[in-house]
């Protein structure tokens, strides 16, 4: 299988190739030149498989020979074995109809573990393979950069350099980030927010000299394999609850667009879906583009739900790109004037196309913390506020359709204790395999928001600096 650029002026790549290269050289991002589509048997061939198995076969027609079969089963194995629920991803009822996914069982308690400890695996494969090096560049907002260090610290091949914005994310997910002791991990402190240091990283990328000479590499969103990965637990919670016998819906809470965009994915290789929900904030661009057809950037808000202040959605270029018919002009011409201007219009066709799949909700921070406070009190369940805001979008949904709802859980609610406790009154706890977090020393690195800075601390700290920039 070859992959392409939504821009439409970057070479066609296979799987191995685009899992190191993340970006397209163009700018754009990568997409498979064809969607594989599945028969209904295939799907319900996975009921029952252990989750590792079920990734298998998911993955495969998109992997298409770049790495052997076996060799990715053991990387799956592997990957996996470091969660710590064997269903991996399991589900939990909450009302008649809706349904939790909790995706916080792997080591930084976190969504982006169920594709970062895959990835991690798969590059460090692909790298010894090719004898080469690799330098990682991430911005995060709080989940991303404490997951990826997780999946790379210690990597004899790949030194990794994690943008958060200082003061903008939770206690945990910082020390996450800041604790580990390994030399190949950078922590930087941006003074900035998220956008700020995700803007930071595109001019990294953007920068073909730097980005030679330090041979970067993505691991964000962006990056092709990271939503190959998520892909699987939208086919393993649909199968779970009857797919392909029945269409099932999800509620994605959403900053960057990546996840859900692996919901839409698993739609276009035939698993029976009836909405796609896009539940944000009060940091709501994708809200106001679903529903006005303009994406515009304003200020970010602060909130209870950092990972989820975002106004650059980089994965929505994707949507973008197949519900305009693959229209690289329109993608280069739209993401020229968000570059420009900050913002861009949604023809009215390319609306409609989406508008048959997605929904999008706002959030607000008091029926954020409504939604903490009742789901304990009915139910005895404590979720996240990125969570909450998942749920309360999914249920809205729920009355008018017979599908069942599955909102995706992103984040153990001890990643969020203040914004849980406020809301029901009980601290939640980290789970004791990780209560050591709090007293381990913290190492980062201060920067300002400014690009050439960020720059020259990777360049004298990088391993992979093997050429000059002529």
């Amino acid at each position: 299988m070859k992959y392409v650029s939504t821009r439409g002026e970057a070479p066609a790549l296979d799987f191995a190739d685009v899992l190191l290269r993340g970006l397209a050289a163009d700018g754009g991002l990568y997409v498979p030149e064809e969607w594989p589509r599945w028969e209904p048997s295939q799907f319900a061939s996975l009921a029952g498989l252990p989750y590792a198995d079920a990734a298998r076969r998911v993955m495969l027609p998109f992997v298409d020979g770049a790495i052997e079969e076996e060799r990715l089963a053991e990387i799956l194995d592997g990957a996996y074995e470091t969660f710590h629920h064997p269903a991996i991803a399991p589900l939990v009822q909450l009302d008649p109809g809706l349904f939790v996914l909790e995706l916080f069982h792997g080591p930084t308690l976190a969504f982006k573990d169920v594709a970062m400890q895959v990835l991690g695996r798969l590059m460090d494969h692909v790298l010894a393979e090719r004898g080469r090096r690799a330098t990682i560049v991430g911005a995060t907002s709080g989940d991303t950069g404490g997951a990826a260090i997780e999946a790379f610290r210690g990597s004899e091949r790949v030194d990794i350099f994690i943008l958060y914005p200082h003061g903008r994310v939770s206690d945990v997910q910082r020390r996450q980030m800041t604790t580990p002791e390994e030399a190949n991990v950078h922590a930087i402190a941006i003074d900035g927010n998220f956008d700020d240091c995700q803007t930071i990283v595109k001019g990294l990328f953007a920068d073909h000299a730097f980005r030679e000479r330090t041979a970067l590499s993505a691991v964000n969103s962006i990056n092709w394999a990271r939503i190959l990965a998520q892909v699987v637990y939208y086919v393993t919670s649909a199968v779970a609850l009857g797919a392909p016998h029945r269409p099932v819906s999800f509620s994605v809470p959403t900053g960057n667009f990546g996840d859900v965009f692996a919901g839409y994915v698993a739609h276009r290789m035939g698993l029976p879906t009836d909405r796609l929900v896009v539940a944000t904030n009060v940091n709501d661009i994708l809200v106001r583009a679903l529903d006005e057809g303009r994406y515009e950037v304003r200020g970010v808000v602060a909130t209870q739900s950092p990972s989820m202040d975002i106004q650059i959605s980089s994965n929505f270029e994707r949507l973008l790109f197949e519900a305009s018919g693959r229209d690289h002009a329109f993608i280069r011409q739209a993401m020229s004037s968000l570059k420009q201007s900050g913002a861009f219009t949604i023809g009215e066709a390319v609306l409609g196309r989406i508008g048959e799949k997605f929904s999008a909700v706002r959030v607000d921070e008091q029926a954020c913390a409504d939604t903490m406070a009742r789901l304990h009190r009915e139910a005895g369940y404590l979720p996240d506020p990125h969570t909450a805001i998942g749920i309360a979008a999914g249920a809205e949904a729920v009355a008018s359709s017979e599908a069942p709802m599955v909102a995706l859980a992103t984040a153990h609610p001890a990643k969020f204790p203040d914004a849980v406790e406020n809301a029901t009154g009980v601290r939640p706890a980290l789970p004791v395999w990780a209560t050591d977090l709090a007293e381990k020393p913290e190492r980062f690195e201060p920067m300002p928001a400014d690009q050439r800075a960020v720059a020259d601390h990777i360049l004298s700290h990088a391993r992979s600096t093997a050429f000059e920039v002529s």
